[in-house]
């Protein structure tokens, strides 16, 4: 027992305040990189990174050889891969250490959303006000994974949900009409932005570009995408790499009560369940 804790006593003596110093340095650097990819798809990918970083530990630990030999192969080119994998990031990381803004502790909390059942009624409003009119449009609802790669390829807004600036967005021939709303709790934070295209090969080849977006961004996401086809008017609901087709009114409505007011759902699985997704997709654009 005391040559366990006389390593540990031995290493407290001999700490000091340079040590305190170097602690601190190291926390804002992990919190400057917390920061910068948790609104990103690429925090998924550093997780997993993690994970083999903690399985190559353990391996060794364990005295596996075989696997030992793998993870020491496999690791040397992970600086590789990160340069490649968050060349995004990488970018905006040192635009912001240009501006002078790398270790900025001013964040933005998330909006709780007072007027719920207004927003509600506004999106429902304008999605089936387009709905009629055929206008095609997709509707990207950002929730736990950030989306900030997606937001850089359109036009920030931070407005105010309206029906009749969503329906002026989408209306035909206008600057935005063409790609993807993001919307953020109480905000349409960005228009016109490109999604990533599904490669799913169970997608009818006769489903348009919004559609095959909409599953990319679910796909690789948690948020909730409604689409209106352009051709016939069909509102279409996609989920978790899943399209859900022939959403109605009421449907629609509950797909944005599960968003914007969730504890009026069903406590044991939520409204979202009853919609029972099938693996396959309809046959309109």
């Amino acid at each position: 027992m005391t040559d366990f804790w006389e390593p540990l006593k031995n290493s407290l003596m001999a700490f000091n305040w340079m040590d305190v110093i170097d602690i601190i340095v190291v926390a804002l650097i992990l919190y400057w990189l917390i920061k910068l990819l948790a609104k990103t798809r690429a925090i998924r990918v550093l997780i997993g990174l993690g994970v083999i970083l903690i399985l190559a530990r353990i391996f060794v630990a364990m005295g596996l050889q075989t696997a030992t030999w793998l993870m020491n192969a496999v690791i040397p080119a992970g600086a590789i891969v990160i340069v490649i994998l968050f060349q995004p990031e990488i970018r905006r990381a040192l635009e912001a250490l240009g501006r002078g803004k790398i270790f900025s502790f001013a964040t933005k909390s998330q909006i709780e959303v007072q007027n719920a059942e207004h927003i509600i009624e506004e999106i429902s409003r304008a999605v089936l006000n387009m709905s009629k009119q055929k206008v095609g449009a997709i509707l990207v609802f950002e929730r736990k994974t950030g989306l900030a790669d997606v937001l850089d390829s359109g036009t920030m807004l931070d407005a105010e949900i309206s029906s009749e600036l969503i329906e002026n967005i989408f209306y035909p021939n206008t600057p935005l009409h063409d790609g993807a709303m993001i919307l953020r709790d109480d905000r349409i934070v960005a228009a016109g932005c490109f999604l990533p295209l599904s490669d799913n090969k169970q997608v009818a080849q006769e489903l348009g570009t919004r559609h095959r977006a909409s599953l990319g961004v679910s796909e690789v996401s948690d948020a909730y995408i409604i689409v209106v086809s352009e051709e016939k008017g069909i509102i279409s609901f996609a989920y978790d790499g899943v399209l859900k087709r022939f959403i109605d009114a009421k449907a629609l409505k509950e797909i944005l009560e599960e968003l914007y007011m969730p504890q009026m759902g069903n406590k044991e699985q939520g409204k979202l369940a009853s919609f029972k997704f099938k693996r396959k997709v309809g046959d309109d654009k």
